[in-house]
C-alpha cells in the first residue's frame, strides 16, 4: 500500500494564496516547475484593517466586482467609463496587490480587452482570467486616469479547489486532521472524500514558463517568443526581468526533515528521525500541537546530527499529527496506525425493488471506515437512500428499495486497507397484456393509442418515426399503473407515421402505424387571382403553382374544356400542382379545369387564363396634305388590340433613300392623326405607325407612300416700272428672297385696269426673265401690275405695284454715266485691244455721236456700236495714231449731254540721240548724252548704262533706272579700254536699240597727282529727333511683345521709357535695348494689366524729344490659335546717296 502524501498546513477547501512571480518570494516547497502567475496578494494584516468609505466614483460608472472561480475555470472582471465629457480614450491599468501592473502579464492565462460603444458613448474594459490557478487568488485593483481626473476600484478573487478523485484515493488527504492543538486534535475529517469525483479530462497542453524561455533565449529571439505566446508588452516584461533578483539558498535548520507520513501496525514500534544542520540547536517534539515529554512510550535518541523519537507499543491513540521544532523552523508528519479488514464485502445480484445489505468486518471496534460507490463516497444523510450501521467490528451498508442506478462497485476503506464488491441490479421480465393497434384517422379527428404492460411501475417513452414525443397542449401522455396512453386532440398530417412505445430499461418495444386521410381540396383563394383569372403576356412562360391538399396525395388532371391541353405540362409534387406552358400563345386563352381524386373523395376547380399580346400593326398611314417642312397624316386603329386597350401610338419617319427611322414622339399620341414637322424641303420621306398597349409596342405598319415637302417661293422683290410707252408698260423685278427646294419655274405677270376688278394674264407661258413688257394697252389708261413666282408647289404671294401706271410715254433728259476708270487718261500699249462701254440714260432712245479731235471717227479705224442704254467703242489692234481725245454726245430732242474720253496708246522709246565720252581720269570715265528723239508717246523714266571691254566686247550693266543725262563710271580697270552704250526706258520698257560711244576710253597706267580740295569741318551736332515714331500695338496675353522707334541725335541721347508717365526702372518684366539709334522695349509675357500709354523720351545737351503709343493686351482666345510670338519691328533704313559729279 503506497504511503499517503502529507497534508498541507491550510486544511480549508477555499484558499487565498498569493500568486508566485519570478521576482517575488521563493516558490513553495515541493514545487519543481516555476509557474508564470499573476502577482502578490494582499498581506494578511491588511485584511483585518477596517476599510474606509471610498469616495464617489469620478470616471467609473460600473466597477469590477469581487468574484470566485474554481481551479481551471474562467472569470471576467468588467469596468465601464462614460465618455460623453471625454475628448479621448481614458487610460486604464490593472494591478494585483499593491504595485504589480498586469499589462506585461498578458498571455495564455490573462487577456485584457477594450471596446467602445458609439451609441451609448461608453468605454468597456475587461480582464479575462483563463484556467485559473490557486495562486491567482488575491486582491486586485483597477485604476482609470484622464488628464487631471483619477478613479480606482479594488476587488478580490477567490480560487476554489476543484474536486479531484480516482480509484487510487490519497488516504492521507482523505483522513486529514480536523485541527491541531485542540482537544479533539487527532480526529480524522472525512469531508475531503466528499469531493472525489470521476477525474475530468485534463488539458494535455504543457504549461510554459515564459520567464525561463526569455532568460535562456537570445535577444534577437525576444519578438518571436512574444508573438508565439501572445505577449503584448514585451518591453515591460524585459524591464521586469532585469529587476528579478537571483535566487540565493537560505540556510535551514534541518539537513533532512521528517517524511510526510508514517504507518505502523497496532502494537508495533516506529522511529521518527530528523537530521540537523546545526547540532547545537534546541529541539522539541509535539503531538497534535502538545509537547512530548520522555516516557517509556516516547524515547528520544541522539546519534551525531540525527535526532530520533521512538514510539513503542503503538495503538489507536498514537494515530496523530507529529511535529518537531528546531529554533524558528518546524517540520511536520503524520502517523497512521493500521486498522485491517478481517472480512470483506461480497458481490450481490438482485432485481429492482429488492433490499440490499453489504457487510464488512474490521479488526478494531470503533474504527472509522468510509463507504464508496464507484470511487465516490456514499451520501448517508437523512434523505439519502443509503443507510450505514455498525455492530461492534461489523459495518453494514443497506439499500431498502434497489433500483438500476444502484448497480456499481462498492468499496469500504479503513486505514489499514480496503475491500470492494460489485452489486448488479436487473429489471424484472416484461409482459405485454395489450399491444398497440394500427389506426386510420380522418384529418382533424383525435388519436388515442393504448397499451398495457407488466410491471406497472415501469415508465416508458413514445416515439413517432424514431423521434421522441414530448407532451404539450395538443399531445397528452398518460401512465396509470400498467396502462400507457398517448392522446392527440386534433390530428394533422404530420401525426401520421410509425408510433413506438419503449418501456424504460427494456429492449422490447410496442409499435403501431397511424394512417391519416384527408379529402382533396384545391386552394385557389390563397393565390389572390381576381375572378380566378390569370393574365400572361404572349411568348412568356406560364407556370401556375396551385396549392392542393389531400391525404394520400390526390391524382391531378388538368383539362381545357373537355380535353386535356395538348400544349400543357402538368406536374404534381408535395402540396401543390403546377401547370406549365413554355411559350404562351393567343390560342392558350380559355378556361382550365383541375380534377383531384384520392380514396377520401374528389374535388374540382376552374381557372381562366387570359393571354395578352402586343397589338397588330396598323394599316399604312395616309398623307393627304404636304407643306414646306411639314405634312398631315392619318391612320386607322389596328384590327386586333392584343387583348389590352390601345394606349397610344408612336410615329417614325425616314428619308426614302435612307434605312434609318427616327422616332418623332416620345409621349404616346392618343389620336389617329399627326403633323410631322421640321422636315427638309425637297427630300422625299416615308412615315410609319406603331400601336402601343399595356403589353408593349406592335410591329411597325407598312410605310406610307413617299411624299416630298415642298414650299412655294416668297414673293418677288423690288418690282418697279422700267419703261412706259403709249401702248406698252415694261416692268422689272428681282427674284424672291426664298426660293426653296422646289426651285423657280418662272413668273406670271398680271394686270388690271384701274377701276375694274377683272385681272388679265399678260403672259400665258411662264417667263424666266425678271423683266417683262405688257403690250396691247390703250393709250391714256391706268393699270395695276402684279407678279407671281411659280414652282412645283404652286404660285407665291403676288408682288403688286403700289401705284397705278399711266400708259403714256415720258421724256427723260439724256445723261452719260462715264465709268470711273474712263474719267482719267485711258492708256494702252500698241497692239492691244481697246473695248470701252459708256452707259447713258434718256427717253425716248437718245441719239449718240462720236468725234475725235472735233472730227468724225472713221468706221474703218474704230468700231462704234450703240444700244438703248450704252455705247461701245472698240479698237481691235491699237496704234499710236489712235491716241487722242474722243467726244461722245447724247441727244434726246433738245436735250444734249457730252463726255470726253482721253485715250493714250504708248510704245517703246527710241535710243538716246548722242552718247559721248566727256572725260577720262584715273579709273573714271565721264559720259554725257541727249534724250531720245522718240519717247514712245510716254515720258522717259530712266536710262540703263552698260560697259564692254574692247578685247571681249561683252556688255555688263553698270547702273539701271538712272534719271539724269550725265554720269561718272568709276572703278574701271587700269590698262583696259572700254566702250559704253545707253538704253532709254519708259513705262513700256527699255528701248529696242542702244546708242554706243563712237570712241573708246583707255584707262592709262601712269600715276596721277590728285589735288585734294580743302573743306570746312561740318557741325554734326543736333537735338534729338525721332525719325520713326512708336505705333499703337495690340498684344496677346502670355506672349512677349516689343515696342520700337528710331531717334537721331548728336551727341548720343539718353533714352527713357515710361508707362502712363511713370519711368520704368529695374523692372524684370521689361528689357530695353538701343542699337544704332533704334530703341526697343521688350515686355515679357504681358497681362491685361500691362496695357496703357507707353512713352519713349530722348534727352541730350541740345534738347529732348518724345513719342507715345498705346498698348492693348488682349486675353488669349481658346477658339482661335495665336502665333507663339507677336513681334512688331519697325526698321529705319538709311540710304547713302552717292553724289555723281558731272562735268560738262
Amino acid at each position: 500500500m503506497p504511503c499517503p502524501t502529507p497534508q498541507t498546513e491550510d486544511a480549508s477547501s477555499v484558499k487565498k494564496l498569493s500568486v508566485d512571480l519570478p521576482n517575488d518570494s521563493v516558490p513553495a516547497m515541493g514545487r519543481k516547475d516555476s509557474v508564470w502567475s499573476l502577482g502578490e496578494g494582499q498581506a494578511p494584516e491588511d485584511l483585518d484593517k477596517p476599510i474606509d468609505n471610498p469616495p464617489l466614483s469620478i470616471l467609473l460608472i460600473e466597477k469590477p466586482q469581487s468574484g470566485s472561480v474554481t481551479v481551471g475555470g474562467d472569470i471576467t472582471f468588467v469596468a465601464k467609463v462614460e465618455a460623453k465629457d471625454l475628448l479621448r480614450k481614458p487610460t486604464i491599468k490593472w494591478f494585483k496587490g499593491k504595485w504589480m501592473d498586469l499589462a506585461s502579464k498578458t498571455g495564455k492565462h490573462l487577456q485584457l480587452k477594450e471596446t467602445f460603444d458609439r451609441i451609448t458613448k461608453v468605454h468597456t474594459f475587461e480582464m479575462h482570467i483563463i484556467k485559473a490557478k490557486d495562486n491567482y487568488a488575491g486582491n486586485y485593483r483597477c485604476e482609470v486616469t484622464y488628464k487631471d481626473k483619477f478613479d480606482s476600484c479594488s476587488f478580490d478573487l477567490e480560487v476554489k479547489e476543484a474536486g479531484q478523485g480516482s480509484q487510487n484515493i490519497d488516504i492521507r488527504s482523505a483522513f486529514k486532521r480536523s485541527s491541531e492543538g485542540q482537544e479533539d486534535a487527532g480526529e480524522l475529517d472525512f469531508s475531503g472524500l466528499l469531493k472525489h469525483r470521476e477525474p475530468k479530462q485534463q488539458d494535455d497542453t504543457p504549461e510554459v514558463d515564459v520567464w525561463e524561455i526569455l532568460k535562456n533565449a537570445r535577444p534577437d529571439e525576444y519578438e518571436k517568443i512574444a508573438f508565439m505566446y501572445g505577449i503584448t508588452d514585451l518591453r515591460g516584461l524585459l524591464r521586469r526581468m532585469k529587476k528579478i533578483p537571483k535566487e540565493e539558498k537560505k540556510s535551514e535548520a534541518f539537513a533532512k526533515k521528517l517524511d510526510p507520513a508514517y504507518q505502523v501496525d497496532k502494537g508495533g514500534k516506529i522511529r521518527l528521525v530528523v537530521d540537523l544542520a546545526d547540532p547545537t540547536v534546541e529541539l522539541k517534539w509535539y503531538k497534535n500541537g502538545q509537547e512530548i515529554r520522555p516516557t517509556p512510550k516516547f524515547i528520544f535518541e541522539h546519534k551525531g546530527t540525527q535526532r530520533i523519537m521512538v514510539i513503542n507499543n503503538c495503538n489507536s491513540n498514537d494515530d496523530a499529527a507529529y511535529s518537531v521544532a528546531a529554533g524558528d523552523e518546524k517540520c511536520t508528519t503524520e502517523l497512521f496506525v493500521k486498522v485491517k479488514i478481517v472480512k470483506g464485502i461480497e458481490p450481490v445480484k438482485t432485481t429492482v425493488n429488492e433490499r440490499i445489505e453489504l457487510e464488512c468486518e474490521v479488526s478494531e471496534e470503533g474504527a472509522q471506515v468510509k463507504w464508496m460507490k464507484n470511487g465516490v463516497e456514499v451520501p448517508t444523510g437523512v434523505r439519502s437512500r443509503y443507510r450505514v450501521k455498525c455492530e461492534g467490528t461489523k459495518h453494514f451498508l443497506v439499500i431498502d428499495d434497489a433500483s438500476r442506478e444502484d448497480t456499481g462497485t462498492y468499496s469500504i476503506m479503513a486505514t489499514g486497507g480496503t475491500s470492494e464488491a460489485h452489486v448488479q441490479v436487473d429489471l424484472k421480465p416484461l409482459k405485454i397484456y395489450q399491444d398497440l393497434q394500427d389506426m386510420t384517422v380522418l384529418l382533424g379527428q383525435p388519436i388515442k393509442l393504448h397499451c398495457e404492460i407488466y410491471p406497472g411501475n415501469v415508465p416508458g417513452r413514445w416515439y413517432r418515426n424514431g423521434q421522441l414525443i414530448q407532451p404539450n397542449d395538443r399531445i397528452n401522455i398518460i401512465h396509470r399503473n400498467k396502462i400507457h396512453r398517448l392522446e392527440i386532440e386534433t390530428c394533422s398530417l404530420h401525426d401520421a407515421g410509425d408510433y413506438t412505445f419503449v418501456p424504460e430499461g427494456y429492449s422490447q418495444s410496442l409499435s403501431a402505424k397511424i394512417h391519416i386521410i384527408d379529402p382533396p381540396r384545391v386552394h385557389l383563394d390563397s393565390l389572390n387571382f381576381p375572378d380566378n383569372t390569370v393574365t400572361v403576356v404572349a411568348g412568356n412562360k406560364l407556370r401556375l403553382e396551385i396549392p392542393i391538399s389531400g391525404e394520400p396525395a390526390p391524382r391531378v388532371v388538368w383539362m381545357k374544356g373537355e380535353r386535356s391541353g395538348h400544349r400543357v405540362r402538368a406536374e404534381t409534387y408535395g402540396d401543390q400542382t403546377s401547370m406549365t406552358i413554355e411559350i404562351t400563345e393567343r390560342e392558350d386563352s380559355g378556361n382550365y379545369k383541375i380534377v383531384l381524386q384520392n380514396e377520401a373523395g374528389e374535388a374540382t376547380a376552374s381557372i381562366k387564363i387570359k393571354v395578352v399580346d402586343i397589338p397588330d400593326p396598323p394599316e399604312a398611314p395616309l398623307v393627304p396634305v404636304v407643306g414646306g417642312d411639314w405634312c398631315s397624316m392619318t391612320w386607322e386603329p389596328p384590327k386586333y388590340d392584343g387583348g389590352s386597350p390601345i394606349l397610344g401610338y408612336f410615329i417614325e419617319r425616314k428619308k426614302k433613300q435612307s434605312s434609318r427611322w427616327m422616332r418623332l414622339n416620345f409621349d404616346l399620341i392618343k389620336e389617329t392623326s399627326f403633323e410631322p414637322k421640321k422636315m427638309i424641303e425637297g427630300v422625299p420621306y416615308e412615315v410609319r405607325i406603331f400601336a402601343v398597349n399595356a403589353i408593349g409596342v406592335s410591329k411597325p405598319s407598312e410605310p406610307s407612300k413617299a411624299f416630298t415637302p415642298l414650299a412655294v417661293t416668297s414673293e418677288p422683290t423690288m418690282l418697279v416700272v422700267d419703261d412706259v410707252t403709249d401702248t406698252t408698260v415694261t416692268v422689272k423685278w428681282r427674284p424672291p428672297e426664298t426660293i426653296g427646294a422646289a426651285g423657280l419655274d418662272g413668273y406670271l405677270v398680271e394686270y388690271c385696269i384701274e377701276g375694274s376688278e377683272s385681272t388679265s394674264l399678260s403672259n400665258k407661258e411662264l417667263t424666266e426673265k425678271t423683266k417683262y413688257t405688257i403690250t396691247g394697252l390703250s393709250p391714256g389708261c391706268k393699270i395695276l401690275v402684279r407678279v407671281k413666282a411659280i414652282n412645283a408647289a404652286g404660285a407665291s404671294a403676288p408682288r403688286t405695284l403700289q401705284h397705278s401706271i399711266l400708259v403714256k410715254e415720258v421724256i427723260e433728259p439724256p445723261k452719260i454715266r462715264v465709268p470711273r476708270h474712263l474719267k482719267q487718261t485711258y492708256t494702252r500699249r500698241v497692239g492691244e485691244a481697246v473695248n470701252l462701254v459708256v452707259p447713258f440714260m434718256g427717253k425716248p432712245r437718245p441719239k449718240v455721236t462720236w468725234l475725235k479731235e472735233g472730227k468724225p471717227i472713221e468706221p474703218s479705224h474704230v468700231s462704234i456700236r450703240n444700244t438703248d442704254c450704252d455705247s461701245i467703242i472698240f479698237i481691235r489692234k491699237a496704234e499710236r495714231s489712235h491716241s487722242g481725245k474722243y467726244e461722245m454726245t447724247v441727244q434726246v430732242e433738245n436735250h444734249v449731254d457730252t463726255a470726253i474720253i482721253d485715250i493714250q496708246i504708248v510704245d517703246l522709246p527710241g535710243p538716246p540721240q548722242c552718247v559721248t565720252i566727256e572725260d577720262v581720269w584715273g579709273g573714271n570715265v565721264a559720259l554725257i548724252w541727249t534724250p531720245p528723239k522718240d519717247n514712245g508717246n510716254a515720258p522717259i523714266t530712266g536710262y540703263t548704262i552698260q560697259k564692254a571691254d574692247k578685247k571681249t566686247m561683252e556688255w555688263f550693266t553698270c547702273i539701271e533706272h538712272y534719271h539724269r543725262t550725265c554720269i561718272t563710271i568709276t572703278e574701271l580697270v587700269v590698262g583696259n579700254e572700254y566702250f559704253f552704250r545707253i538704253f532709254s526706258e519708259n513705262m513700256c520698257g527699255l528701248s529696242e536699240a542702244a546708242t554706243q560711244t563712237k570712241k573708246s576710253a583707255l584707262i592709262v597706267k601712269e600715276g596721277l597727282q590728285v589735288k585734294i580740295p580743302e573743306y570746312n569741318d561740318h557741325d554734326f551736332k543736333e537735338a534729338p529727333k525721332f525719325t520713326q515714331p512708336l505705333i499703337n500695338t495690340f498684344a496677346v496675353a502670355g506672349y512677349n511683345t516689343t515696342l520700337n522707334c528710331s531717334v537721331r541725335a548728336n551727341p548720343r541721347p539718353k533714352v527713357i521709357w515710361m508707362k502712363n508717365k511713370i519711368v520704368i526702372v529695374d523692372d524684370p518684366r521689361y528689357r530695353m535695348f538701343s542699337n544704332q539709334g533704334v530703341c526697343t522695349l521688350e515686355i515679357r509675357k504681358p497681362s491685361p494689366y500691362d496695357g496703357g500709354l507707353y512713352t519713349c523720351k530722348a534727352i541730350n545737351d541740345l534738347g529732348e524729344a518724345q513719342v507715345d503709343c498705346k498698348l492693348e493686351v488682349k486675353g488669349q482666345s481658346v477658339s482661335s490659335p495665336v502665333h507663339p510670338a507677336i513681334l512688331f519691328i519697325i526698321t529705319t533704313h538709311h540710304f547713302n546717296t552717292q553724289s555723281v559729279t558731272s562735268q560738262a
